[in-house]
C-alpha cells in the first residue's frame, strides 16, 4: 500500500513539474523599449505603456495548462497543417474526414495564444480574455455530426471587447468597465445559433478610438498596447478593432468580429492583410455593443479569406427589433459569388491613387488584364465639416443609454462625465494618454435641431461623394485603399469590403477597399472573391 502511494506521489510530482513548463507571464521593465519608441517618427507609435497593469495576462491560459502542455508535446505540429492559414470550409472538411475534431481545433488556438502571447519576444497583446468553457463546448460540438463545409458549427471566433458575451466582461478596453458582465449581444446569439464557438475577446483602441487625442491605435487600459505582427513596435496595427485584426492574421482564431464607426474594421483589416466587411447600417444589429454613434456604428467580420467572411456575415445578418436601424435583409448567394466573372460590372478607380500608389496601380492593372471593365474617376471635392460633432452628440446619449439598458448594474459609472471622474482617480493606470475627446464631448454641446440638421447635411454629402461618379459612369462599385474613404462611406451608410493587395516595401500590408451602394454587399463579395482568387494578395506574418 505504502509502495503504491509512493509511486503515485512520484507520478503526481512528475506531472506537476511538466505542467510547470508552461511559463507564466510576469510583467517586466519596459522603460528601455519606451525610450526607443520615443524616437520613432510616427508620433502615434511613441508608446507610453506597452503592457497592461490592469489585467493579468495569465488568466488567458489559467485552467488550460495541462491540455496545452500535452498538446504541445504530442499534437501541435501535426494539427497545425490542418488549421494554419486554412479557410473555414477547409477546416470543416478535415473534421468531416476524421482528421480533426472541434476540441483539437479550439485547443490549437489556445496553444497558439500561449506560444505567441507568453513569449516576450513575440507577444502582441491582441487578446483580453478567454472563454473558460471553450474546450467543454467544443467537445459538445464533436458529439453533433456536421456534414456541411460551409457551416460555422464548432468554429472558434474571437469578439472585439465592445461586443457583449455572457460570461466575460465587456470592457471596451476601459478600466471603468472591467466588471461589466452583460448578456450576449444580438450578433453573438446569432453566431451561437449558427453553431459557432466564442473563443474570447480581443484588445482594441479604448472606447473604439474615441477617447483620447493622439493615442496609439490598439492601446487600452485592459489590454495594453496591441503590437503589429508584421513589425512589432514599428508598424501601426490600425484601429479600433486592432486586436481582432492582429489575432486573426496571426492564426489565433479562425476569424473575429470587429466594429466600425468610421474605418475601425477597414483600417485594422487592411493593416493586417485581412478581409474586412463594414456592412450597410441596419444589416447587422448593434444591440449589446458598446457604442460611439447609433447613426454610424456597425459590426462586421474580419477574416483571412472572403469565403469565411461571407459565412460569418450570413450568420449575423438578420433583423433585430432591438436596433432601430435594423432592416430585413438577404443572405449572400455563395454560388453567384464563386461563379461571377465580373463581365457585367463596371468599377471605378481613383486616378490620384493610381498615379501615386504602386500597390494600388498594380492591383488596378491586374484587374484590367483579367478583363474587368474599369473606369478612371476623380474624387469629388466634398468635405465632411462637422463630422466629429456627429460622434460627440451621439456618444453622449448612446453610451449613457447602453450603460442603462445593457451594462452591469454593479458599475460605478453611468455616463461620460462619471467615467472621466473615475479615470481621474488614477490617471496613470486608467488614462495615460489623457481623456481629451471625452472632455470635449461634455463641454461642447449643440441643440437637437442643429444636430439633426448637421446629420442630414453630412449624410447627403456622403452619398454625393459616391453618387456623382457612380451615376455619371453607371458604376457598380468604386475601388479605394484601406480606410481612406471610410468617413464618406460611414455618412452614406454604404458597405465596404477590403481585400489584401500584398505588402509595401516596409512589410506593411495594404487593402483594396471595394465600396458600393447601400445593401449591395452581394456585389462587393463577388468583386472581392474574384480579386482574391486571381491576385492572391494575402501574406501571413512571417513570424
Amino acid at each position: 500500500m505504502m509502495k503504491n502511494l509512493f509511486f503515485l506521489t512520484l507520478i503526481l510530482l512528475f506531472v506537476s513539474c511538466n505542467y510547470n513548463l508552461i511559463n507564466k507571464w510576469e510583467n517586466y521593465d519596459e522603460s528601455e523599449e519606451i525610450k526607443t519608441n520615443a524616437t520613432i517618427e510616427n508620433k502615434r507609435l511613441q508608446f507610453k505603456r506597452i503592457q497592461s497593469i490592469s489585467n493579468d495576462k495569465n488568466q488567458l491560459i489559467n485552467g488550460f495548462e495541462r491540455e496545452i502542455f500535452n498538446f504541445l508535446e504530442n499534437e501541435y505540429d501535426l494539427t497545425k497543417e490542418l488549421i494554419h492559414e486554412k479557410s473555414i470550409p477547409e477546416i470543416q472538411q478535415s473534421v468531416i474526414d476524421g482528421k480533426l475534431t472541434y476540441y483539437k481545433l479550439s485547443l490549437f488556438y489556445l496553444t497558439r495564444i500561449y506560444l505567441i502571447e507568453f513569449d516576450k519576444e513575440s507577444y502582441l497583446n491582441s487578446i483580453i480574455s478567454i472563454n473558460k468553457n471553450i474546450l467543454r463546448e467544443a467537445k459538445n460540438k464533436d458529439k453533433i455530426k456536421n456534414t456541411n463545409i460551409y457551416s460555422l458549427h464548432g468554429i472558434p471566433i474571437l469578439l472585439k471587447d465592445n461586443i457583449g458575451f455572457k460570461g466575460l466582461p465587456t470592457t471596451a478596453g476601459a478600466h471603468s468597465l472591467k466588471n461589466n458582465f452583460t448578456d450576449d449581444a444580438s450578433i453573438v446569439k446569432q453566431l451561437k445559433d449558427s453553431g459557432a464557438l466564442i473563443l474570447g475577446k480581443t484588445n482594441l483602441s479604448e472606447w473604439a478610438n474615441y477617447f483620447c487625442y493622439g493615442c496609439p491605435n490598439g492601446y487600452s487600459a485592459m489590454g495594453g498596447q496591441t503590437l503589429h505582427p508584421y513589425g512589432r513596435k514599428i508598424l501601426d496595427t490600425g484601429g479600433s478593432s486592432s486586436g481582432s485584426g492582429v489575432s486573426t492574421t496571426s492564426n489565433l482564431a479562425a476569424a473575429s468580429l470587429g466594429s466600425e464607426t468610421s474605418g475601425s474594421i477597414l483600417s485594422p483589416s487592411s493593416a493586417n492583410s485581412l478581409v474586412g466587411m463594414k456592412p450597410t447600417i441596419g444589416n447587422v444589429s448593434r444591440a449589446g455593443i458598446v457604442p460611439i454613434s447609433s447613426t454610424l456604428d456597425t459590426a462586421g467580420p474580419m477574416t483571412k479569406f472572403v469565403i469565411d467572411n461571407i459565412l460569418i456575415y450570413n450568420a449575423i445578418n438578420d433583423f433585430d427589433p432591438l436596433d432601430d436601424y435594423s432592416v430585413e435583409n438577404y443572405d449572400i448567394n455563395l454560388k453567384e459569388v464563386v461563379e461571377n466573372k465580373l463581365e457585367e460590372y463596371t468599377i471605378g478607380y481613383y486616378k490620384s491613387f493610381y498615379e501615386r500608389d504602386s500597390l494600388y496601380k498594380n492591383a488596378i492593372d491586374f484587374l484590367i488584364e483579367e478583363g474587368v471593365k474599369l473606369q478612371a474617376i476623380d474624387a469629388p471635392q466634398i468635405r465632411l465639416e462637422g463630422f466629429a460633432k456627429i460622434l460627440d452628440e451621439d456618444m453622449r446619449y448612446d453610451l449613457r443609454s447602453y450603460l442603462f439598458f445593457y451594462g452591469s448594474k454593479n458599475l460605478k459609472v453611468e455616463d461620460i462625465s462619471s467615467i472621466i471622474k473615475y479615470n481621474e482617480m488614477d490617471s496613470v493606470e486608467r488614462a495615460p494618454y489623457g481623456q481629451g475627446i471625452f472632455k470635449k464631448i461634455i463641454q461642447d454641446t449643440m441643440s437637437i435641431n442643429d444636430f439633426e440638421d448637421l446629420k442630414f447635411e453630412l449624410m447627403n454629402k456622403g452619398n454625393e461623394f459616391f453618387d456623382i461618379p457612380m451615376n455619371k459612369y453607371n458604376l457598380d462599385a468604386v475601388l479605394s485603399i484601406n480606410n481612406y474613404h471610410a468617413g464618406y462611406a460611414a455618412m452614406a451608410h454604404n458597405p465596404c469590403l477590403t481585400v489584401p493587395m500584398k505588402l509595401r516595401e516596409n512589410n506593411e500590408p495594404a487593402g483594396l477597399t471595394i465600396i458600393g451602394k447601400s445593401f449591395q454587399e452581394q456585389k462587393l463579395y463577388e468583386i472581392g472573391y474574384f480579386f482574391e482568387k486571381k491576385y492572391k494578395g494575402r501574406t501571413p506574418p512571417k513570424n
